[in-house]
């Protein structure tokens, strides 16, 4: 069995230090050789929020994160009890690349990392973080990894439901995207979705320059990031194109990223992650506050926001889309061209967006804990560089059966409403 290491053009993040790629051109050329192991406005809350949004209806105060804040922790803070896999995991396990070899050195990267692929799963109007229990009232989502998510999950239905899509049931995280529509009533799923988790080596003296601590991610944590509904404030994604006749590049929106990107190609959503977080609350009222970024401000050094001083494992996805004709490739738009868009990018009572500009992501935590430490205590802490769920100590989560390049199908009706 031969790796797969993902890199290239195919993601491309801001930071150097948070940066990895892939390419898909090259994948094509070694892919026949190669065993793949592979948002509407918030809910406005006051005071402290309900444990029914924080911690899933959990009353007590779990142990603390490591390293994060210990003490104060108010009922559904800190992190979720552990809900133990209903399944055996060490059969969603095989020897890393066939041989058992240990994932190689990420120098002179200075971040661990830790990758795995998924395929496109359920097309639901659900949210389970903006709209918990209400099925039907989201705008048209994209769901991927767990295949129970839906109106109603929790922290702790993820983590006794469903398969997966990223690779296997040790990773029952939820992550959903705006849906792709063509314009011509059908969905357009992605072929595949890239994820990756880095962050600095907890050993690494930098993770108290960049906050007090560099920790690992709570149970039952949630978010959203990139496009905020509320604000209108567009950051942390772009559109790119990768493929044999593609212009690579970081474009703002969808009409900017077509046309540089011919049919034959493949167009990117990517979008970037959180890397810090408030140590103790696992949820906040618009489902961003508790997380955000760190920057070089005025002083040249790489620095949480105060009120965010835990380092964690921020991640990267990338969904990638076969280009067809019914992309519009002008580079030039007005409202009610028939072309590709979000479905967030037209929502009831608001202006229609430039295709693309609302794109954002959401994710619910429901990793297999002793997955999740193993690559965290390997590939993230020992600064590996571990892809397609490589765990970084010989084992490797199990591929899908049903992965492939290519969606199956690669259009769909879109749901009526």
């Amino acid at each position: 069995m031969k790796k797969i290491v993902i890199s290239g053009a195919m993601i491309l993040a801001a930071s150097t230090a948070y940066a990895a790629t892939i390419s898909s051109s090259t994948i094509k050329t070694i892919a026949s050789k190669v065993t793949v192991i592979a948002a509407p406005m918030t809910t406005k809350l006051s005071g402290v929020l309900p444990a029914t949004i924080t911690s899933n209806g959990t009353a007590k105060t779990i142990e603390p994160v490591p390293g994060a804040i210990s003490k104060g922790l108010l009922p559904g803070q800190g992190q979720l009890d552990r809900i133990a896999s209903n399944f055996d995991a060490d059969k969603y396990l095989v020897p890393s690349w066939g041989s058992g070899e240990i994932a190689s050195t990420g120098r002179p990267d200075v971040v661990g990392a830790f990758r795995f692929m998924c395929s496109p799963g359920q097309v639901r109007r659900d949210d389970p973080i903006v709209f918990p229990g209400q099925p039907g009232k989201s705008h048209l989502h994209q769901f991927f990894g767990n295949t129970a998510a839906n109106a109603y999950s929790t922290y702790g239905s993820l983590r006794t439901k469903g398969d997966s899509t990223c690779n296997n049931m040790l990773n029952r995280s939820a992550y959903w995207i705006p849906a792709m529509l063509n314009g011509k009533g059908k969905v357009v799923r992605p072929d595949y979705v890239v994820i990756y988790y880095k962050r600095l080596p907890e050993s690494s003296p930098d993770c108290q320059k960049m906050g007090k601590a560099c920790v690992a991610l709570p149970r039952g944590m949630r978010y959203i990031f990139g496009y905020n509904m509320s604000t209108g404030v567009a950051e942390h994604f772009y559109f790119n194109c990768d493929g044999p006749t593609a212009t690579p590049g970081h474009y703002a929106d969808i009409v900017t990223a077509a046309k540089n990107c011919p049919v034959g190609n493949r167009i990117g959503a990517v979008v970037n992650g959180p890397n810090c977080w408030d140590g103790k609350n696992l949820n906040s009222a618009d489902h961003r506050s508790h997380v955000g970024y760190a920057d070089y401000g005025d002083t040249g050094v790489l620095k949480c926001p105060a009120n965010l001083p835990y380092v964690i494992p921020a991640f990267t996805l990338g969904a990638w889309y076969e280009v067809d004709e019914d992309l519009d490739r002008s580079g030039e738009w007005s409202a009610g061209k028939s072309t590709w868009s979000l479905s967030s990018d037209t929502m009831p009572g608001m202006p229609v967006k430039r295709p693309g500009s609302t794109f954002h992501a959401d994710w619910m935590g429901a990793w297999d804990d002793d997955t999740m430490k193993t690559w965290m205590d390997n590939c993230i802490n020992k600064l590996l560089s571990c892809n397609g769920g490589d765990l970084g100590n010989g084992k490797q989560m199990r591929g899908d059966p049903n992965f492939d390049w290519v969606a199956h199908p690669r259009l769909i009706d879109v749901p009526a409403a």
